[in-house]
């Protein structure tokens, strides 16, 4: 039987069964962990215990799923179909006390947003003053992550939404254009290239380069990545990071030139602390997105907050939220 045979049949075998469904999120902590040893540190128990457990939950659905013989650790086929459902159920199991609380005329609950680290979005930070100042018993949780590892949180429900770049979107969650930014090269103070107002794209082709992690033809970045290949930009690319206040620092260090969002730089431009090259006209655009699982049991503090930010950008002018 196949993974994606075993993922529609399997879990729907496993619900039909008494088991302790403590085995699925042992698993799950195995898996992430990528020992056995890891595992049972973080979560406080003997090593003999989640060898056991793994087993156990081995016997009970009849298949082996994670190969360890001989000192290796490797995920089998049926075994990965597991932890993606897993990691969905044990999401859908953390958020039970939010959705089972979550009654009364005082709004409570928790929200647990992840974005992309270069979000820059003044109708977010507005829903969320105007969303505290009214109902000042919710919580929140904002983490920071590559668009890819965002996604993933919010396909296995470990986050109330997502907001990130979206290169293909999953048949499994829906999503939703917040805005569009453009990507423009800059350099920082030391670079040799600082001040010079007569570049041309040509200029750039041999300069060393610093970028993100994601700019690449298959991933988030692509329009990026497109730019340079066209201009035959074949300078050494000298560091990345996903981070954009990373790429950002290694920029005004002299590594190299690299891309930045032209809106969230706009002020250390106009102070002087970057350099903006070419292109000018035209410059690499990217679309952010919310992202939501229509899967996920949301709260109402989840429903309300997302129909307060989905209603701005009803309200707002076609085009409206374009940076620059």
């Amino acid at each position: 039987m196949g993974a994606k045979e075993w993922g529609e049949t399997g879990m729907n075998e496993l619900l039909r069964r008494q088991f302790d469904w403590n085995l699925l999120h042992t698993f799950t902590v195995i898996v992430e962990e990528r020992s056995i040893t890891g595992a049972a540190n973080r979560l406080l128990l003997r090593q003999p215990s989640v060898s056991n457990a793994l087993k156990r939950l081995e016997d009970q659905i009849g298949a082996r799923l994670i190969d360890r013989e001989r000192g290796r650790f490797e995920v089998t086929e049926q075994g990965l179909a597991l932890y993606h459902e897993c990691r969905e159920i044990c999401g859908a199991i953390g958020r039970l006390s939010d959705v089972m609380s979550d009654s009364g005329n005082q709004l409570t609950g928790h929200l647990h947003l992840w974005l992309a680290s270069h979000v820059v979005f003044p109708p977010l930070d507005d829903a969320l003053f105007e969303f505290n100042r009214s109902h000042p018993e919710v919580t929140y949780e904002i983490n920071v992550a590559t668009s890819g590892h965002v996604i993933d949180q919010v396909l296995s429900q470990q986050a109330s939404f997502g907001i990130c770049l979206v290169r293909e979107q999953h048949p499994r969650l829906e999503y939703r254009r917040l805005y569009r930014e453009h990507f423009g090269f800059f350099c920082g103070p030391t670079h040799h290239l600082f001040g010079r107002k007569d570049l041309k794209l040509a200029d750039l082709k041999s300069e060393a380069f610093v970028s993100f992690s994601t700019d690449q033809l298959s991933d988030a970045l692509a329009p990026v990545a497109v730019l340079r290949a066209q201009e035959g930009m074949k300078g050494k690319v000298v560091a990345v990071s996903p981070h954009l206040e990373e790429v950002r620092r290694l920029i005004n260090a002299g590594l190299g030139i690299g891309p930045l969002p032209i809106h969230v730089v706009q002020n250390a431009t106009e102070r002087g602390q970057l350099w903006r090259l070419p292109p000018y006209d035209a410059p690499p655009a990217i679309d952010i997105y919310l992202v939501t699982n229509p899967r996920m049991s949301q709260s109402r503090a989840e429903r309300f907050f997302i129909d307060n930010l989905t209603a701005r950008l009803e309200n707002a002018p076609e085009g409206y939220f374009v940076y620059p």
